[in-house]
């Protein structure tokens, strides 16, 4: 009987898993970085993957990652045409803090002070990167940097082109 009570949780866990990873963005509505309103369920990247990173000022491991995926992130766009949101959770107050740290990336920054983008997509801490399909689905959704894991990034969004 045990073994069929936890054939029934894995098989529970499993659909809920395959829902998650299929599941679309949700809408939220936040700010670019100067002010602009987004819809973050029409966050797209034109039928490419995309990359949704969720950080903040003082948060040395999101700063780590950002910084990495800077140094290489033309040569991805080149590539594959990704691009990379990051979305700042930091307080409404930060936002000087904000653009000056973003002030040297190539990526598109949002502000979602209150977040309500972060608890909508089930994020519990940063840095946490949530890599978007050519479909809009998500595909991964993983917390926490450590180093030289950007490279799971573009090996991920490699395949994901491959099997559109």
């Amino acid at each position: 009987m045990r073994s069929i009570v936890k054939f029934f949780a894995l098989a529970a866990i499993c659909i809920s898993s395959a829902f998650a990873a299929s599941a679309q963005l949700p809408s939220v509505q936040l700010k670019d970085i100067n002010g602009k309103p987004v819809d973050t369920a029409t966050l797209s990247n034109d039928g490419k993957p995309f990359v949704i990173s969720f950080w903040y000022t003082s948060c040395k491991p999101c700063l780590r990652e950002l910084k990495a995926i800077s140094e290489v992130y033309e040569d991805w766009q080149d590539e594959t045409g990704m691009k990379l949101i990051a979305v700042s959770t930091d307080d409404a107050q930060k936002l000087a803090d904000v653009k000056q740290r973003a002030a040297n990336w190539d990526y598109e920054v949002l502000l979602d002070p209150n977040k309500d983008f972060m608890r909508a997509m089930g994020v519990q801490m940063n840095p946490h990167v949530i890599i978007i399909d050519g479909n809009g689905n998500i595909a991964e959704s993983r917390p926490g940097y450590t180093e030289g894991s950007e490279e799971h990034i573009i090996e991920l969004i490699r395949k994901l082109i491959l099997e559109k």
